[in-house]
């Protein structure tokens, strides 16, 4: 049980930090400074998740990353379930607690959906977001999954490799879908909007679970093959 609560509070964590961090000072395209401010979010609080739960769980706090781990034979389908659980779970009370912050303090969320994902960047197009979330959690996964490999001679920086990657990733990804690359970090603030009144973000959640599902699937396979003697 205490990896599975590692992973709730790792998720919980993720959603806190990245995306209140978008909510509070937005993503403009034009200035830029929202999209740094927001990939660094996200970028490093994987960095401290990794080295202070990431001996409990392995830090997956994401289901694209723990179906990479799976098909790659790093942990058991009962294993899985019991992340993927935990990381919605850790999701949703993330952000019950960015509403409860923002709503008390009269704080402006400045992405209007609790730093839920959408496809306004580009332009409302599914099968476009979709792309781009297959791509970029490719990246993301095959990323973890060498660095995470045993025969990787990372030492003790692949914390902070996994946590770079993640930074560089929503660095493009923002101004196109917001960077989901984790089901769990959509569905929790998606869930949240629509409680608080803005159905919108639950119509394209589809496209943030699927994507990042198809990504890691694709990044596994390819690492075996490229691992394979």
């Amino acid at each position: 049980m205490k990896k599975y609560l590692a992973e709730c509070i790792g998720t919980a964590t993720l959603v806190i930090l990245g995306c209140g961090t978008a909510m509070l000072v937005g993503c403009d395209a034009v200035n830029g400074g929202g999209y740094i401010l927001t990939a660094l979010a996200f970028g490093l609080t994987i960095v401290a998740m990794a080295y202070s739960i990431g001996n409990i769980s392995g830090c997956h706090i994401n289901p694209a990353v723990s179906l990479g781990v799976l098909l790659s034979g790093g942990m058991s389908a009962g294993e899985f379930i019991g992340y993927v659980i935990s990381q919605c779970i850790g999701a949703l009370a993330g952000s019950g607690i960015l509403a409860l912050i923002f709503n008390l303090g009269n704080v402006t969320d400045m992405t209007g959906g609790f730093g839920s994902n959408g496809l306004g960047g580009v332009g409302g197009n599914a099968i476009a977001g979709l792309i781009v979330e297959i791509v970029l959690t490719f990246i993301f996964v095959i990323a973890i999954l060498g660095v995470t490999s045993k025969k990787a001679n990372h030492g003790s920086f692949g914390g902070l490799v996994i946590g770079l990657t993640l930074v560089v990733v929503h660095i493009l990804g923002i101004g196109l879908t917001g960077t989901s690359v984790n089901p769990a970090r959509s569905f929790g603030p998606a869930l949240v909007a629509m409680i608080s009144g803005n159905a919108e973000p639950m119509a394209a959640l589809w496209v943030f679970i699927v994507g990042p599902l198809v990504g890691a699937a694709l990044a596994a396979g390819v690492y075996k093959a490229l691992e394979a003697k």
